[in-house]
Parts: C-alpha cells; structure tokens; sequence
C-alpha cells in the first residue's frame, strides 16, 4: 500500500480490509506492506511474488492529476510495471491503484461506499484465488 495521499489509501484499505473480512478471510492471514508511493508498488510486488509466500497481492494507491505530466510518468510506469509482474506470476496480483483526474473523484473511489477500489479488489482477490487453485 503506497502511504503517499494516505487518506485516499486508508479509505482504500478499510474497503479491502472489510471485503476480506466478509469472505472470511482471517486478519492473521493477511500482512500489510507499505511504500512511499505508487511508484514504489511495482519494485515490492516483484520481491514479495519470489518469496514464494503469498496466495494473492493486492496493491493499493492513488495518483492524482496535478499541474505537471508527471502524473502521466507515473500512471504509465506503474501500470506497465504491474501488468508485466502479473503476466509473470502464479499468484493472483490486483490492481487497486486509483489514477483520479482531481482529488474528488479520488475520495469517492476510497470512501465507506459501494464505490470503493479496495472493497472491489479484495473481493476480487479471493475470487482470483479460487480460480488459481481449481487450475
């Protein structure tokens, strides 16, 4: 989980904390790594997918429009950095990284709503963990 627009990313954790939860999956099953920033996501999901550990990674982040391209830079690095992991891995990996235009639609994606990014992703994960082992 990237700590940079740590409201945003808590309210993305709460919401995959509780999809988990309502599937049953236990807390002592799940550990929480944090990084400074989305960019930083790609680097940890690639150490943490060859320790050869986990069932699931579920990354989460928020990269928000500002007034520079870096926005771009950083939407573009961390996608392809993502997709090129996944396409890679025996584990099922999320993708729960907001790209939001302005920081409104960021907190309606993260909030205790039906909206929420980490709410889908965590449901998401168990459903990718079942199709993983029935293969």
């Amino acid at each position: 989980m990237s700590t940079f627009n740590n409201p945003v990313t808590e309210g993305l954790l709460k919401g995959c904390m509780k999809a988990l939860e309502e599937k049953d999956i236990s807390k002592d099953n799940i550990k929480i790594f944090k990084v400074p920033g989305a960019f930083e996501i790609p680097g940890l999901t690639n150490s943490l997918i060859h320790k050869n550990v986990y069932n699931a990674i579920i990354t989460l982040g928020c990269i928000i429009r500002g007034e520079t391209d870096h926005y771009q830079f950083i939407c573009q690095a961390v996608s392809n950095g993502m997709m090129d992991i996944t396409i890679n891995s025996n584990i099922p990996i999320l993708f729960g990284v907001l790209t939001c235009q302005n920081k409104d639609l960021a907190f309606a994606r993260s909030g205790n709503n039906n909206k929420n990014k980490g709410y889908e992703v965590g449901l998401a994960a168990v459903e990718q963990i079942k199709t993983m082992n029935s293969l």
